[in-house]
């Protein structure tokens, strides 16, 4: 479980690093996605890319917060119950233009690194 602390670990306050977060999400645009890492980086902190899978967990507004295009660092989707079941994650990534092969995502054609 996440506390307060965590969050101050990061050099921020706890809801102020999910706020990074979720802003950071919110930027990865359509047809593109990003890693944990990635997201960790764009929220001002590269070492927090755990703290971004709490956060995506935690998503207080799945429509605005589009936490399934984010990926792990080989371009792996995640555990199926993340997105409320199988194959979701794949289903709304194809749905932005994205092909999913064998739970992969290609980084090469497809991450997006920010600005």
């Amino acid at each position: 479980m996440r506390t307060r602390e965590e969050g101050l670990e990061y050099g921020m306050s706890f809801e102020g690093a999910y706020k990074r977060i979720y802003e950071a999400v919110k930027s990865i645009p359509r047809g593109k996605v990003a890693t944990y890492g990635t997201v960790a980086a764009l929220a001002g902190n590269p070492k927090m890319a755990r703290a971004v899978g709490n956060a995506l967990h935690k998503n207080p507004d799945p429509d605005s917060i589009p936490c399934y295009r984010v990926v792990n660092a080989s371009g792996k989707l995640a555990e199926a119950f993340v997105f409320g079941g199988i194959n979701v994650q794949e289903r709304l990534l194809n749905e932005d233009g994205i092909e999913v092969k064998d739970g992969y995502v290609d980084l090469d054609k497809y991450g997006w690194k920010g600005q």
